[in-house]
């Protein structure tokens, strides 16, 4: 599972998976929880050897390669495709602005490696499948005093009540600031936005694809 059009895809799952915890963080104030670690881990893997181990594996953006499966080969959307479709192209649009601005990548970088230490400190309460509060409100403070001062912000729509608590909003954030570093990653891997618009029953098989493998590899 290790060709460049894969790990293209691997990526855009990353970006999609995103988005989509973004969108379940605000509207419903939960997301599936070694889903949103498997995420937000993948900032603090800055020189991975490979696409899949940036996400512990291709297990990891299971989820983000489903909803290309069955949002990218055509039929209906509904109101919740259409949203995150939305925060899909803020992130690539943020990237990048991001791009262009090489202190801020330095700053992220820099931000990422400090997080990365002093989270050492609390490595051995936590498992791969859950996420220290701590690690998802440096990340998020992080991603407030860097990527979110970018234009346009992502505007997230949800529940006053759950965009308002402290710990689900900075788990937002550091969902969009994880769909940012996907996002990366596929523009570095060859990801276009042009692809999004004209190949996406191609990029819908390939996702099936690496879901069916998925599937034989746990039948194994």
């Amino acid at each position: 599972m290790s060709t460049a059009y894969t790990d293209r895809i691997l990526a855009l799952a990353g970006l999609f998976q995103a988005a989509r915890l973004a969108q379940q963080l605000a509207r419903e104030g939960r997301a599936e929880p070694s889903t949103l670690a498997a995420s937000v881990q993948s900032l603090l893997i800055i020189d991975a050897p490979t696409t899949e181990s940036v996400y512990g594996g291709a297990q990891g953006v299971r989820p983000g390669l489903e909803l290309l499966r069955d949002k990218l080969a055509g039929g209906n959307t509904d109101a919740n495709d259409v949203e995150i479709a939305r925060y899909v192209i803020s992130m690539i649009h943020l990237e990048g602005q991001m791009r262009r601005h090489p202190e801020m990548q330095d700053a992220v970088r820099r931000g990422i490696e400090a997080t990365r230490e002093q989270m050492k400190f609390f490595e051995a309460a936590e498992n791969s499948e859950t996420l220290h509060p701590r690690l998802v409100e440096k990340l998020a403070e992080l991603y407030t005093q860097t990527i979110s001062t970018l234009t346009p912000r992502i505007m997230v729509n949800g529940e006053h009540g759950h965009l308002s608590n402290p710990l689900i909003a900075a788990r937002v954030r550091a969902a969009l600031f994880a769909g940012i570093r996907s996002a990366f990653l596929w523009h570095q891997l060859g990801g276009s936005r042009w692809q999004l618009l004209f190949s996406r029953k191609k990029i819908a098989g390939e996702a099936a694809g690496i879901l069916e493998s998925l599937g034989a590899a746990r039948e194994n």
